[in-house]
């Protein structure tokens, strides 16, 4: 019990204070919602100091845990990472509101004018781990796209999210937001996460965001409908015509310069016939500079002896490590192969100046963002020019790769008559 509630009774107040919540944001004003989130934003700098004192109890408790080094990255917050969510808000703010936008029109033979007009989703949930950035892009792009958010973290940032949590919404109330439309489950303990997913009655969709464990919970579990995010076995696929300098830094930057994150690449894919002379330097320089561990296939061993073997799962796995599963293949079939048997659909990359295998990349492989010449590490809401993002999708039904305000709308058919009956 915690305050006379149990946790069912404390979820479902918390639902019906965001439907209610959610009835309101649908017909708030644009000019509203903005200042709202320039408040948020405010707020957040102001309020530095709290929220940081909150993350450094996550990260004692992280250490004490003994929580992977790509884990605590994603969890701690510094100054300038408070200062990216800031302008995460402020960037929604100059973006166009989805809300009441009328995306066609038509006019039938009977005069009926037909037309589709964005509408909110309604209520949102979001579950989530050590992300508390995801707590301030989540409730800034529902907020724009007036929908109310329920939001759900892992129990390793719960000091983090509540503080984050309390000073954005008193600032968006400020501004004339209602009361509910941002909430955080205090609540850590496992039951309620499963009440969450089975909240038909006052969830409209429910969004998952985090590691294959915690999405393949929620899909199993869920009877409200989910849009699946987040898996990332994403692919570096060198090619024979590659600019092998350009291949060196993009594989480095894909790999190291987040680990943790859902699009830093997790394999290495390169042309036999450039093999021999892109391997060895490559991997040498990711093991000693940047202390990737290296697993790799017979033949990357043959040219790169200290290589650890690469298992099958190796290359099923997505570390979110310094850990690069590597593989030679005889041509750009075989990479598109080994990609769709291996990949999660999340984000794939070429490095070629060959055109028709760039463009046969672009065709042939089945993912939410496939780039040509450029790192995996790009598939961001904020880097797509969205402000922010509630996750990448990596399912084909509503929404696909970083979703931004549209994909947080629906759509309703608005009818223009002039007395028309059906006959």
């Amino acid at each position: 019990m915690k305050g006379g509630f149990n946790v069912r009774e404390e979820l479902m107040a918390m639902g019906a204070r965001a439907r209610e919540a959610a009835r309101v944001l649908a017909r708030t004003s644009t000019a509203v919602k903005n200042e709202a989130l320039k408040r948020m934003a405010a707020a957040l700098r102001e309020e530095k100091t709290t929220i940081l004192q909150a993350n450094a109890l996550d990260m004692e408790a992280a250490e004490k845990a003994r929580l992977s080094t790509a884990l605590k990255d994603r969890l701690l917050l510094n100054d300038r990472r408070i200062e990216e969510m800031a302008c995460g808000l402020e960037a929604i703010v100059s973006l166009p509101d989805p809300v009441g936008e009328v995306i066609s029109m038509w006019t039938r033979p009977n005069g009926l004018q037909i037309g589709k007009m964005r509408v909110p989703l309604g209520v949102v949930g979001i579950i989530y781990e050590a992300r508390p950035n995801v707590t301030v892009d989540a409730a800034g792009l529902c907020l724009k796209t007036g929908n109310a958010v329920i939001l759900r973290g892992g129990k390793e940032a719960i000091n983090s999210n509540r503080a984050i949590v309390r000073v954005i919404s008193r600032a968006a109330e400020a501004a004339g937001i209602p009361a509910g439309a941002i909430q955080l489950v205090e609540r850590t303990e496992r039951e309620a996460a499963l009440l969450l997913m089975k909240m038909n009655e006052y969830l409209d969709v429910l969004i998952p965001r985090g590691g294959a464990g915690l999405i393949r919970s929620v899909i199993e579990n869920a009877t409200v409908p989910v849009i699946e995010t987040g898996v990332g076995n994403c692919h570096v696929y060198v090619d024979k015509d590659a600019d092998l300098a350009k291949a060196e830094a993009i594989v480095i930057n894909a790999k190291t310069q987040r680990p943790g994150v859902c699009n830093a690449a997790e394999t290495l894919l390169v042309h036999a016939a450039v093999a021999a002379e892109f391997l060895p330097p490559l991997l040498h320089k990711l093991r000693d500079v940047y202390q990737v561990e290296i697993r790799g296939d017979e033949r990357t061993r043959e040219l790169v002896p200290w290589v650890k073997e690469a298992t099958e799962e190796d290359y099923y796995t997505e570390f979110l490590d310094l850990i690069l599963a590597v593989r030679v293949v005889a041509d750009i079939d075989e990479a598109i192969a080994h990609i769709a048997k291996y990949g999660t659909k999340h984000s794939e990359a070429i490095v070629t100046e060959n055109y028709s295998n760039a463009r046969k990349f672009l065709q042939e492989v089945d993912a939410a963002a496939v780039y040509v010449n450029a790192s995996t590490r790009f598939t961001d809401g904020f880097q797509f020019g969205f402000g922010a993002e509630i996750g990448i999708s990596t399912q084909k039904l509503h929404a696909r790769g970083p979703m931004g305000l549209p994909e947080l709308t629906s759509v309703k058919y608005i009818i223009f008559g002039d007395g028309q009956i059906r006959e």
